[in-house]
């Protein structure tokens, strides 16, 4: 083994650090000298051993201009070694000269750029390359290069020349170049569409110019350009006059101003069209009604241009609603009173039946218990005529207090639900409580339903009309003549069905029909009758949706069509 070595004294490392000194100055020194162009050669120590690189044609101008240039300049070896680098590369890379001279260029390479550097380099080596990387400066910031590589010949060796340009200011003359081209493109599209605004505008004038309404244009943000002449003429402002919108709104009544103006807004924020009513004051100082509207006009971008407006008078179809809305008030209170009168005289008819069924029972018990207690010698020729008509009497006041209990339940039977009542056997069942008086006539009755098997009533309703006409065509017949009476349904017009009681009897003189459908009037008094059943089916049918027809001839017959909804 060999013995350990004793550790240099103090004079050594003295000496050593004054060598290193020297060797560092020179090193300083021809690193000057190879940037001002005092020596044509550089050794640089390799693997090797030393090589020489020797810079032909030094000559100062060259070095000058090298130095001087505005782009960075470095020579390259095979293991990109930088040679040589210029002082505006150095400053570019914020890195001292001294410390790219000699070191390998990789280190301002990026990792992430290393394999299109090597892409670039090793085009280089073959010929030329260019491209666009960024490097980074001793501080790690990154900064856009764009690269220039070239083979030189320096007698027997071969160096890789670099000219790198900073691309920064240039990236920012492009932003700049292509924000002013796209200010430009933005004037021009206003220029445009401000042209196309002026034409729409003078196409526009002329066409409001010609409609009989008061017209006008706004802008795309509301703001009044145009008012035809229909405007001066109702507001008797002078033509030539300039106009504002505030001066137009001081026209506004100022009830409506607010809620206008809110509906204007919501529009120019939606782009909706506007529609409101509002008073505009006229050159008289009169307010009269208006229909504003208003209806954006868009571009072929799909924007607002304008807004074209209206005000069309509706002063006169105003107050004729109002007029309208004040007749249905008083047809609404009109109607309540008559609810109110009708619910009396339904209570009044109930309370009168009522009240009045206890005496005329009891008077017709007196008549009774009367006839009993007659003495036996009693002139039976003088006496009994009087108590018949008594008793005539009592019955008559109790049919009456009947049809009038009927009546009362009439105008509560109105919400009865309607069904489909199969007509034929309702006919027939009718028929069998009409017998007697049929026979008693000597009548005949047709039947023709089978147009109209089914009609949609309540069937107690339905029952009580055709019992009323059927009954009325048999009682009042003529005594000319056999009594005939046919009945018959069939399908009109407006979704209906007409119901048809047709006889060949008395006839009516149609110039009293008010009385005919009246309570308790008879235009034939020689027949036994009440003056209820007409009325009551007026009413059944009226409070069904349908209406009642009559047509009659005296001495001829009657027609009478009874109108029901399907």
């Amino acid at each position: 083994m060999k013995p350990e070595s004793a550790p240099p004294s103090i004079a050594a490392l003295a000496l050593e650090n004054e060598e290193l000194r020297a060797q560092l100055q020179e090193a300083e020194e021809l690193l000057t000298a190879i940037r001002t162009g005092t020596v044509d050669a550089l050794a640089v120590q390799g693997p090797d051993g030393p090589r020489v690189f020797t810079l032909e044609g030094a000559d100062q101008s060259y070095r000058t201009l090298i130095e001087q240039m505005n782009e960075g300049a470095l020579l390259l070896g095979h293991d990109a070694t930088v040679l040589y680098c210029n002082a505006c590369l150095a400053g570019l890379l914020e890195a001292p000269l001294g410390a790219i001279m000699g070191a390998s260029f990789n280190q301002f390479v990026p990792v992430e750029f290393r394999a299109y550097w090597d892409e670039l380099v090793g085009a280089g080596w073959a010929g030329k390359s260019k491209g666009e990387m960024p490097l980074r400066d001793e501080s790690g910031r990154l900064r856009p290069f764009a690269l220039a590589l070239n083979v030189l010949q320096f007698g027997e060796t071969r160096v890789l020349a670099v000219i790198a340009t900073d691309v920064s200011a240039r990236r920012e003359i492009s932003t700049i170049r292509a924000r002013v081209a796209a200010q430009n493109a933005l004037l021009e599209r206003q220029q445009e569409e401000l042209r196309a605004q002026v034409q729409a505008a003078a196409e526009t004038s002329r066409i409001l110019e010609g409609i009989p309404h008061v017209a006008w244009a706004a802008d795309a943000k509301g703001r009044l350009i145009y008012l035809n002449r229909r405007w001066y003429d109702y507001t008797g402002q002078p033509v030539a006059g300039s106009f504002s919108q505030r001066a137009l709104l001081t026209f506004l009544h100022p009830a409506d101003l607010m809620p206008t103006m809110r509906l204007w807004q919501q529009s120019l924020n939606t782009g909706m069209p506007l529609e409101a009513e509002c008073r505009i004051r006229n050159w008289q100082g009169s307010y009269r009604w208006m229909l504003a509207r208003a209806r954006p006009s868009r571009t072929d971008a799909g924007t607002i241009g304008q807004w074209i407006g209206t005000y069309t008078d509706i002063h006169e179809h105003k107050l004729a609603l109002e007029r309208i809305d004040q007749a249905q008030h008083e047809l609404r209170e009109n109607n309540q009173q008559l609810t109110r009168v009708n619910v009396d005289l339904d209570n009044f008819i109930y309370t009168a039946s009522h009240d009045l069924r206890a005496p005329i029972t009891n008077l017709e018990g007196l008549l009774e218990t009367l006839r009993q207690e007659l003495p036996p010698d009693c002139r039976p020729g003088e006496v009994s005529p009087v108590l018949l008509m008594m008793q005539d009497s009592v019955d008559r006041f109790k049919r009456t207090i009947d049809h009038l209990t009927d009546v009362s339940k009439l105008q509560k039977e109105q919400a009865l639900p309607r069904v489909a009542v199969d007509l034929a056997p309702l006919i027939e069942d009718v028929c069998l409580d009409l017998q007697p008086l049929i026979q008693a006539a000597g009548g005949q009755l047709e039947v023709d339903v089978a147009d109209c098997p089914t009609v949609t009533l309540a069937q107690k309703n339905l029952r009580s009309v055709i019992f009323n006409l059927l009954s009325n065509a048999f009682k009042y017949r003529s005594p000319d003549r056999p009594c005939q009476v046919r009945i018959r349904c069939r399908a009109a017009a407006d979704g209906f069905i007409a119901l048809q009681v047709r006889d060949n009897g008395l006839g009516l003189d149609l110039r009293e029909d008010r009385k005919l459908f009246s309570m308790f009037q008879r235009l034939h008094d020689h027949v036994e009758g009440s003056g209820v059943g007409l009325y009551m089916v007026k009413k059944m049918v009226e409070n069904a949706g349908g209406r009642v027809e009559v047509k009659s001839r005296l001495d001829k017959g009657s027609t009478f069509t009874v109108y029901l909804p399907r």
